[in-house]
């Protein structure tokens, strides 16, 4: 993926220039250069590396557009020729199709470029760090890395280009007894000190897994929502929670914070960050994302707008993506710091994770979904028993609402580690969150 960005403009250059009267186009290309490590009962079972670019080529013509996904190789003058390919099959299509009366196009000739200089880590150094901290555990896991690549380009001369360096390791440490902690680290680069704290945090919740279980009855608890399990919570906002069109069409699980019928604790801020992220600040549509306050002090400050949905309702566009969801969701941190977690929880469940999320009553905001992994009952501050997985059901009115009674002042960064047909660029940077009720239900 050598100079991958010229490969991108020279491409995008020669679509520009096989145009015809009274045509335009768009042209996304998503690439990534990774290297991957599987790991099994601490050993490295599998390593490979995946060098993959693909293409999405757009015509348009008199209110028409056509659209085709093309794989690309990397060789120029191959590349030149499959889009070539695309062009023609496009220009047989478009002419079947209707006029699109929400067809909406970026004709600014914008510029944006983000090239993060941050050095890979170095494979060697991660491989001997990961050998050391695992020995002697029965570690299951994955390790991704190295650049990913996005870039924008069209026929009214708005260029984009973004490459970040990311990694993810993703790894569960399994008790004798067949129960396991779940934990991960990841960021853009590698340090040794951080990694070791995340994974030392792991091997101390092992050691309780050995104890017997606590049997819990339904009902109602304290509880602390590690930012995993609060990852896993704000990832089903994101089905249409702030999303313009499902507001508008009344579907929002948020429909009444947004209506002004409920509002969540005063504590929460939630931002959607197209500047510094991970994602690229720009989208498929040719539309540059920006910054969007989404709640401020509980209550709706923003949505996320996508051009379609900027056109039907006559507002701002600021969302780069179809499906009007967050890619960079960031929350307020709080003033709890980690270290007086169990403390502040006193007697409760601690939740590292949470599973199978779902909404149970989504007008109502409320969600289901299973604890999993380490879940502990805390009594005076210390954990004294692993919980078997139970099954919660609650609303966010309440337990991000209500009964919200503080956030750490550290926060996690967390990003995705979905590898489903390419390495993906979501993520967040959430705090933990200690509730004063959470209902479990059985």
């Amino acid at each position: 993926m050598a100079d991958a960005e010229s490969l991108f403009a020279a491409l995008a250059a020669d679509v520009r220039a096989s145009l015809r009267e009274g045509e335009d186009f768009t042209l996304w290309y998503s690439a990534e250069a990774s290297e991957f490590i599987r790991y099994n009962r601490a050993r490295v079972r599998q390593a490979g590396q995946v060098r993959q670019a693909f293409g999405r080529l757009t015509l348009i013509r008199d209110g028409r557009h056509a659209r085709i996904g093309i794989a690309l190789c990397g060789e120029p003058a191959s590349d030149r020729l499959r889009l070539a390919d695309g062009l023609r099959q496009l220009r047989e299509a478009i002419g079947q199709l209707q006029p699109d009366p929400y067809l909406t196009l970026e004709r600014e000739p914008w510029q944006r470029r983000f090239a993060d200089g941050t050095a890979p880590p170095d494979g060697t150094e991660v491989l001997a760090q990961i050998e050391e901290a695992a020995r002697g555990h029965d570690l299951v896991g994955i390790y991704a890395a190295g650049p990913l690549y996005r870039g924008f380009a069209n026929s009214f001369g708005a260029f984009g280009w973004h490459a970040a360096q990311a990694f993810h390791f993703d790894w569960s440490l399994f008790h004798a007894n067949g129960q396991a902690v779940k934990a991960d680290y990841a960021g853009s680069q590698w340090d040794p000190a951080g990694f070791a704290s995340r994974f030392e945090a792991a091997r101390r919740q092992l050691e309780h897994l050995g104890k017997p279980p606590r049997i819990l009855p339904p009902g109602d608890y304290r509880a602390y929502l590690a930012p995993a399990a609060l990852d896993d919570v704000l990832g089903m906002l994101g089905w249409g929670g702030f999303s313009a069109r499902a507001l508008a069409h009344k579907e929002s699980p948020l429909q009444r914070l947004y209506d002004g019928g409920a509002r969540l604790s005063p504590l929460l801020d939630l931002d959607e960050r197209a500047s510094g992220a991970l994602a690229p600040a720009f989208g498929p549509e040719g539309i540059p994302r920006s910054d969007a306050a989404l709640v401020r002090a509980g209550r709706a400050a923003g949505r996320l707008v996508y051009p379609r949905s900027a056109r039907e309702y006559g507002l701002a566009a600021n969302c780069a993506d179809a499906g009007e969801g967050p890619q960079a969701l960031a929350m307020g941190a709080g003033t709890l710091a980690q270290d007086d977690v169990l403390a502040a929880l006193g007697t409760g469940l601690y939740i590292g994770n949470l599973w199978y999320l779902n909404w149970s009553d989504a007008p109502a905001g409320r969600m289901t979904g299973m604890t999993r992994f380490a879940t502990f009952w805390v009594e005076d501050g210390r954990i004294q028993a692993p919980v078997g997985t139970m099954r919660f059901d609650d609303s966010i009115y309440s337990f991000l609402g209500d009964h919200l009674e503080a956030l750490t002042s550290e926060r996690q960064l967390r990003v995705s580690s979905s590898t489903y047909g390419e390495r993906q660029t979501d993520s967040s940077l959430l705090p933990g969150a200690l509730t004063g009720r959470l209902m479990l239900t059985l």
